[in-house]
């Protein structure tokens, strides 16, 4: 191929691969927070919207992680992990509804 085809589609490709690479610089994360000795760890979390938060429970009773304004309640029974699919950006403190001592921050970029 020569010419003016030849330049338009090599400028497609390359045009497609950057896009690819700039979709998969911003992909989601899966950030894991253990829950163990009755805290979150860690209990501060920077995320973005479209990530996931992972609480896995490391002790033998139940605990929440429960937001503060009510917005969501993700319950993480003994052994066994919850996840929340972070949907809108700001600041939200939770804690865990059984245990109201354990608490954390989540802030979220958009």
């Amino acid at each position: 191929m020569s010419g003016r085809p030849f330049m338009a589609l090599r400028t497609a490709i390359v045009a497609l691969a950057l896009a690819a690479s700039a979709a998969s610089a911003s992909a989601a994360e899966n950030i894991a927070v253990t829950v163990k000795g009755m805290a979150f760890s860690p209990a501060k979390i920077e995320a973005h919207v479209g990530d996931t938060i992972e609480w896995t429970n490391g002790d033998f009773v139940t605990h929440t992680a429960t937001a503060t304004d009510k917005s969501w309640d993700v319950v993480v029974p003994a052994g066994k992990s919850g996840t929340l699919l972070l949907i809108k950006d700001g600041t939200v403190d939770y804690f865990c509804r059984f245990h109201p001592m354990m608490k954390g921050t989540i802030t979220v970029a958009k």
